[in-house]
């Protein structure tokens, strides 16, 4: 027997395999250059290619904006569900005082209505024009003369929901109300009884939503007009869930101040 039997030979040539770079002792693939090339795919050091990492990462980044667009979209709808169930109470209780954001005449109407039936001992409008005067805001509602020179007072400074939050916190610290009737449109109701239980401390807040627009029967999903202001509304109300997270400010409220004697309606509480 001759020696050429001991080498391992192709099936197809017939020559010794050594002459194609197998390496029977480390059992590694050679390249032309000689140099070993791991039959996985990876490099020297065990890490996987650069092109097959980045493709791993966008599949990742692809996962993750899926199944973030499902929490929100699913979040949207059990926003929209809650908000459409949300109706004016048929018999609402008494409470210290009465605050109403402005954004709608129909929000002002309806807090005047509970202030005359002895609901409140007080109305903060909260959110009024500092061009308007008192009497230009009586004409515009109808209300009581009467009413409103012993019983209502007007925030002239906020500008938006936080603003009518932190003003009218001030209202209700400086007369120490333990129960306020908040009035609102149901849409606005959750970011509004948000914003408005970090600054109130430990009064109790009574929602009494104010509905333009009937959406109980799921009318808001066939409505563009309402699903363009829910939509809004919901990212405002998660804008208002993250700031919550952030440290709270050191200073503390401090004491309103009320102008009663000129206002008008403001439309920024949305």
């Amino acid at each position: 027997m001759t020696a050429d039997v001991l080498q391992p030979h192709s099936e197809q040539s017939g020559y010794p395999m050594r002459q194609f770079g197998v390496n029977h002792d480390t059992m590694k693939v050679s390249g032309p250059t000689g140099a070993p090339q791991h039959a996985l795919g990876a490099n020297e050091n065990g890490k996987q290619p650069p092109r097959r990492g980045a493709l791993r990462a966008v599949g990742l980044a692809v996962v993750c904006l899926i199944a973030g667009g499902l929490a929100f979209l699913g979040g949207f709808a059990a926003f929209s569900t809650h908000v459409a169930r949300l109706t004016t109470p048929e018999l609402q209780g008494s409470a210290d005082a009465i605050i109403v954001l402005t954004g709608g005449q129909a929000r002002i109407d309806a807090a005047l209505e509970l202030l005359q039936s002895g609901k409140g001992k007080r109305l903060l409008i909260s959110g009024v024009h500092p061009s308007a005067r008192m009497k230009d805001l009586q004409r515009v509602t109808g209300g009581d003369e009467k009413l409103f020179s012993c019983c209502i007072d007007i925030d002239r400074a906020a500008l938006d929901t936080i603003g009518n939050a932190e003003e009218s916190a001030k209202w209700v610290t400086s007369h120490a109300y333990g129960t306020v009737i908040v009035v609102t449109n149901n849409y606005h109701m959750p970011r509004s009884l948000l914003e408005l239980k970090r600054m109130v401390g430990e009064t109790v807040l009574l929602p009494y939503p104010v509905v333009n627009t009937p959406l109980d029967k799921g009318e808001w999903m066939k409505s563009g007009d309402a699903l363009r202001v829910l939509f809004m509304e919901y990212t405002k109300y998660l804008a208002s869930v993250a700031r919550g997270l952030l440290p709270k400010p050191a200073d503390g409220i401090g004491v309103a101040t009320i102008d009663a004697s000129s206002a008008g309606l403001h439309s920024s509480s949305y």
